[in-house]
């Protein structure tokens, strides 16, 4: 009670907090304490990541033949009927950047004196002509042609352009399909020659193949609670044919980000922000808040990716790499458990201290201190121990394309210990010429295709919270009704959520990685039907 006391008082000297706002604080389920932590950032800021050099092939990164991926993926088929497989979807993320450039074109094409044509090289727009010439090949075409026949009556004899743009206003009009405001997850995708299919749905469908043990596979969306209505009615609509098919049964459940994971918003003089009601503004704290979610799981392996990240074709490549990435990361867990037995069962001799320091350097990439020949027996055993102990993932890594986004290096922490993380841009001091040239060298990239091991070698669920470094959120600068303020996100759910874990990069081909970042994505053979029209 003094603690909170403590902090109540500061708050309240410092940054002049009232008693609403504290009622406001309780309401969101905030603890002081966070509060008061996350304005001492902004005060202070957050440090950059130190690069080191990019992670790479034979040097963080493994790569196996197509082979040894067999190898591997028959290992995991051969354990999994002991094991409970759950796959996770992050995906309460609306679809507003998808539709940025349509958005954009609405609200600066003058539709009374100009023509598309003349509005794309006006604004050099290069996305606005790629979405014109595949417009028909888009999933979702037909019925919203079909909705803007019946709403405009001339239709037949508008000239070309001016269908295109009432085909674009009504996609985006709040009041008929409002695209951009919905999640990723239930817009129409993919075309097939019998019905069109959602992201949830080709989830469900993959989750089949390679997330199932004994004929029952598990699948967990994290959703916004004003949207869960939708996802919950696509599942009911297609999970019974999509288990037919694949001769499994399917349990989808759901959960929210925390509205107690929220941070609070600055101004530009690190002052609480306050809305024009003069309340505090609170912020959704970014995927990172999703360590929370994926905690409360209980499985034996999870499988983590993205809601866009779905393909309509080559599901059968998708499944070797993933069960071969969780073949890669049960094979290691067998050696960590039974190190761990063996110290605990007091079997661990002193002459096999260095086969698995070996292992720990050679194959999870765990850096072993120099002065550590001259520890006693039992400090190198708790050192193992420690370094051992710990949540496991295996990510699968592509080879870099230019894709916006994270990618695999070697840092170094503010205590000097060196470790394999995954980096964003943003985290980078790229005003540093050293650092930025590190930054360009990268050779993989994080397509978020992630295999994790959640429990101990007794069995027992890690608490995942103490594995986060804290240090390695991000400040990012948004607008609220015009106004700009400061936002903290947590470190990021791949990023320093996980950075204390047990990490391998295993190198994936790019068929694996099919993302839809843009609507225009969805033109990709990828995202293509592969039968004739």
């Amino acid at each position: 009670m003094e603690e909170n006391f403590t902090t109540k008082d500061k708050l309240v000297n410092t940054y002049g907090f009232t008693e609403a706002d504290f009622n406001q604080i309780n309401q969101h389920g905030i603890d002081l304490i966070k509060i008061e932590a996350e304005l001492a950032i902004f005060q202070t800021g957050i440090p950059k990541m130190y690069l080191v050099r990019p992670a790479k092939i034979d040097d963080g990164i493994l790569k196996l033949s197509e082979n040894e991926f067999k190898s591997k993926s028959a290992f995991f088929d051969q354990k999994k009927s002991t094991l409970k497989l759950k796959k996770f979807v992050p995906a309460s993320g609306a679809a507003s950047r998808m539709f940025k450039f349509l958005n954009e074109f609405l609200n600066d094409f003058d539709h009374e004196n100009e023509t598309i044509n003349a509005y794309i090289n006006r604004k050099k727009d290069k996305n606005l002509p790629t979405f014109l010439a595949g417009i028909e090949k888009f999933p979702f075409f037909e019925e919203v042609k079909s909705k803007v026949k019946s709403l405009v009556p001339d239709y037949y004899s508008l000239e070309s352009h001016e269908k295109s743009y009432h085909f674009i206003k009504t996609m985006l009009s709040s009041d008929y399909y409002d695209f951009a405001n919905k999640p990723k997850g239930v817009l129409d995708f993919h075309k097939y020659q019998s019905h069109i299919a959602t992201p949830v749905e080709e989830h469900l469908n993959e989750c089949a193949f390679y997330a199932t043990s004994n004929g029952v596979s598990h699948l967990h969306f994290t959703v916004s609670e004003n949207h869960e209505a939708l996802f919950r009615e696509i599942v009911n609509n297609v999970k019974e044919k999509v288990e037919n098919r694949t001769e499994t049964t399917l349990n989808v459940n759901y959960s929210y980000q925390h509205k107690s994971t929220d941070t609070i918003a600055v101004d530009f003089k690190n002052q609480p922000f306050r809305n024009e009601k003069g309340q505090l503004v609170f912020r959704p704290g970014g995927h990172g808040a999703l360590i929370n979610n994926l905690n409360s799981l209980d499985a034996d392996v999870i499988f983590i990716k993205n809601i866009d990240n779905v393909i309509q074709n080559h599901i059968k490549e998708i499944t070797l790499y993933k069960k071969g990435l969780a073949g890669i990361l049960l094979e290691f867990q067998e050696e960590i458990f039974a190190i761990l037995n063996a110290i605990e069962r007091q079997e661990f001799q002193e002459n096999e201290v260095e086969k698995v320091v070996d292992f720990m350097k050679s194959k999870l990439n765990i850096k072993v201190r120099d002065d550590f020949q001259k520890f006693t027996f039992e400090h190198k055993i708790e050192f193992i121990k420690t370094k051992l102990n710990r949540p496991i993932r295996v990510c699968g890594m592509v080879k870099n394309e230019g894709e916006p986004g994270g990618g695999p290096f070697w840092v170094r922490n503010a205590k000097g210990n060196l470790s394999l993380q995954i980096v964003e841009s943003s985290q980078v001091d790229t005003n540093d010429f050293v650092q930025n040239e590190i930054l360009s060298k990268a050779t993989h990239f994080n397509p978020v295709d992630l295999v994790c091991a959640t429990k101990d070698y007794h069995g027992n669920k890690f608490d995942l919270t103490q594995f986060v470094d804290h240090t390695s959120g991000f400040i990012v600068q948004k607008n609220n009704k015009g106004k700009e303020l400061k936002g903290y996100e947590l470190p990021g759910l791949w990023n320093g959520a996980m950075a204390k874990w047990i990490t391998v990069f295993v190198e994936v081909p790019l068929v694996t990685f099919n993302p839809v970042k843009t609507v225009n994505d969805l033109l990709k053979p990828a995202h293509q039907p592969q039968y004739e029209n």
